[in-house]
Parts: C-alpha cells; structure tokens; sequence
C-alpha cells in the first residue's frame, strides 16, 4: 500500500527502530520524510532485542511481507525448545514454557539488534527511497505556528510541517518540547550483556548441549538478579544477559566495557552451567538501565515537534516491549497526520498523543512488575503452581492492532482536540513546556 500524497512534511531525528518506523509509515500513508541521524554509519551493534507479536504485526505490513521474512530468518526459532526457568542455585528447571503457536500475519521475532536493524535500515532508504542523512547531529529544534525545523551542526536549517525526535534516552528534543533539561535516573538495576559464537561452548561438555541441539532459551531467576541465555541461529550464536542492582550514577554514560570478575561474583553460589557459559564470553557490555518517570507531555507548544519511541518513553527490558512500543507510535503519527491532513497538522500530534499515552504508560509498568516477579520470587508459591514464574505474554499487549486502533479512535479524539466545545469536561492531554514546580 502506498497512499495518495497528503503534501505533508514531515523530518524525523533518529535511525533506530522507532524513527525507521515512523519514517516508513509516514511514507506508506503517503508523508514526505526524510531521517537525520547522528551516527556517521551504520554500524551492526548490540545483542538481542524482542519485537512483540504487535510489532511483528506491523512489519507483515511492510512490501506485502517480504520485510517480516528476511526477519524471520536472522530470529531465534523456539517453537520446539519453550523457554526453560532454572532455580539459580540448584538448576532444577522449575518451569518449562512453552512458546505460543506463532501468528504467521504477527509473529514474535528475537534476534541481533544490529543484523534486525540492518534489515529494516536498507529497506527504508534502498527500497523506498526515503532519504537518510548520516553523519548530522542536530543542534537545535524550533517551531511556531506554521512550521518547525531543526538546525544541523553544519548550521543548515531543514523545515517541516512536524519534526519527530525519535533521538533516543539523550533526546534534545525533550528540552524544547518540555521547557526544561529532564535528566535521566538510574533505575536502580544495570545489565550485562554479550554476544559470541559458539565456538569454545561447543568443545566444552558442559556448556555443548545449547549448540547442538538448535536454538534455545534458558533463564535462571535468583535473589534481586536473573541471568537469561540463548542460542541462535541453529545454535551458532550465543547470547546473554544478567540484570542486577546497580546505584551507579549514569549522569554521563550509561554504558560501559565491563568486567568478567565482576560477573562471577554476582553468580557466586549459583548453578555452575551459568558460570560455565559466562567463562566463554571474550567481551561483554555494563548497560546502566535508565529510568525516567512518565513525561508530563510529548507534544511541544505549538504541537508541531513530537517525542517518539526512547525519547518519551524509555523501557525496562524485562517488558520486551521498548522497540515495539516505539514502532507502535510511528505507525499512529503517521494515521493522524493523513486522516487530519496538512491544515490540521497540531491537532494531529495532539490525536496521537491522546491514543498512545495510557497504552504506553502501562505497558511500561510490566517491565518493572516482571522483574519484581522474578527477583523477589516466592519458590514456595512456585513449586506449588510453576505459572507463576513464567515470562508474562498478555494479550492487551500483543493482539493490539495499532493502524487499526488508530483508524478506529481517530475521529472522536480529532473532535475533541479540535472541538472542545461540544463536548462535556473534556480532559485533554498538556503541550509543553510544561512548568517545573520549584
């Protein structure tokens, strides 16, 4: 599907997922965009990311679902191994999920962020032709009731209709859009996170079994820490991640090379298998989790700059749901902005805002309810129901729709932004920037 045009221009600040994302179905629903990113290239980094079933519903929609299957081939495949719960000191599989049948039209992908991001990247700008500027660092955002634009370190201005800052945990977007410089907290918690091949587990006995057999999934949980492991790609690749707590103050880098003793520590008393796989890793990453309290608005004065994906609203990955949420909010600006059209551009951001605020607020807060799940795990309660500790995969969160959702809601919040007048207490959503209480 490629809509008609709608004359609307729209600069997008950001490559990853969720500016990719708003780029692509800003052009599906027939927007002019162009991406500006930081980055001077492209570059396959990070480990493994989850889109949920309603982010795979989305990528089905891409070139009549061509883009879903190169995903599909680089992505872990569980249908037969489940995802296996361990006790972390005696390594008793307590619970054996198993993986639900996958929707063809949305499936769940897991795979490396880089190789996934790679995938959608070359098809935004090869396939679509959608112009992506790297190597620009944007300086400034502004706005009035006209227009908006950013301003590149070059000094050149670029003007749009809509300016969306899917710029990330360091937004510079925020600062305009909020009024104030809102910096980011530690969420108490940080990650270690690695990637490799298989080559030094496959010669060990006891870490062979991951390889061999396929792809796997084997989580152990333990007190206030859980270790998750995986293989990849018919068990070539290998990948995990340990989340702990961690006070650390992330005011300047939130990432950084950490150290193998520091690991072994943490898993001092646990399943020996967990030291076993940690001992073959030749690098790993410290990921400081950053934490922000739901942003008061993402929509700036004049409701012509908008925040989107990490920049609004960063997640815990114990939500697996950051990407896809941020991928949800591309497919809506780009809804609103057509259904409103070129006149009504500030009412279409404020639409969006209305439709995705609540949604996003709460499926935030599963990522911090599952890892109180897991970290503060009553063994008790598991052993008398083992449910209790499995990942929670809730409906509201995949089966959502959101280009339906957003077709379905549009109309009726349109008239209220738009309206206010006919209807009764109409409670609507703030623009910035907002007043700090002192």
């Amino acid at each position: 599907m490629s809509a008609s045009k709608t004359g609307i221009k729209v600069v997008v600040v950001g490559a990853g997922f969720g500016g990719l994302t708003a780029a692509i179905e800003c052009h599906r629903q027939g927007h002019d965009v162009s991406i500006y990113e930081n980055f001077p290239e492209l570059k396959t980094l990070g480990d493994i990311i989850s889109f949920g079933a309603n982010a795979g519903r989305i990528f089905h929609r891409w070139s009549d679902g061509k883009i879903v299957r190169r995903l599909r081939d680089l992505c872990i495949d569980l249908s037969t191994y489940g995802f296996r719960i361990h006790k972390y000191d005696t390594g008793e599989v307590v619970y054996h999920q198993p993986t639900p049948k996958q929707d063809p039209q949305a499936p769940v992908l897991n795979g490396h962020r880089g190789e996934l991001h790679e995938v959608v990247f070359n098809y935004a700008r090869d396939e679509l032709g959608i112009p992506i500027h790297l190597g620009q660092p944007v300086n400034e955002y502004f706005e009035d009731e006209n227009q908006a634009g950013i301003v590149l370190k070059s000094g050149e201005r670029v003007v749009a209709d809509v300016v969306i800052g899917a710029d990330g945990v360091r937004s510079k977007a925020r600062e305009l859009v909020l009024g104030y410089v809102d910096k980011p907290k530690s969420s108490g918690y940080a990650v270690w996170r690695a990637w490799f091949s298989n080559t030094d587990m496959i010669k060990d006995p006891r870490t062979r079994e991951f390889c061999i057999n396929g792809d796997t999934f084997n989580g152990w949980i333990g007190p206030d820490v859980h270790f998750l492991f995986s293989t990849i790609k018919g068990g070539q690749d290998c990948c995990w991640v340990l989340t702990h707590r961690d006070e650390h103050d992330i005011d300047e880098s939130w990432s950084f090379p950490g150290k193998l003793e520091d690991v072994y520590k943490v898993l001092e008393g646990w399943d020996p298998t967990c030291r076993a796989i940690v001992e073959k890793t030749p690098s790993l990453v410290d990921w400081k989790l950053v934490y922000r309290d739901p942003l008061p608005t993402w929509v700036s004065k004049h409701a012509r700059i908008l925040l989107l994906g990490d920049s609004a609203h960063p997640f815990l990955p114990t939500s697996a749901q950051g990407a896809t949420q941020a991928m949800e909010d591309g497919v809506t600006i780009a809804v609103c902005l057509r259904r409103a059209g070129k006149d009504n551009v500030p009412a279409a951001v404020r639409v969006h805002q209305e439709i995705r605020y609540d949604r996003v607020a709460l499926v935030q807060k599963t990522g911090e309810t599952t890892r109180d799940r897991w970290h503060k795990t009553d063994w008790e309660k598991v052993a008398k129901d083992p449910k209790s500790i499995a990942f929670p995969r809730e409906e509201w969160i995949h089966h959502h729709d959101a280009e339906k959702h957003a077709e379905e809601s549009f109309e009726e919040i349109f008239k209220k932004v738009t309206q206010p007048e006919l209807f009764d207490n109409v409670k609507l959503l703030p623009v910035g920037p907002i007043p700090v209480a002192v």
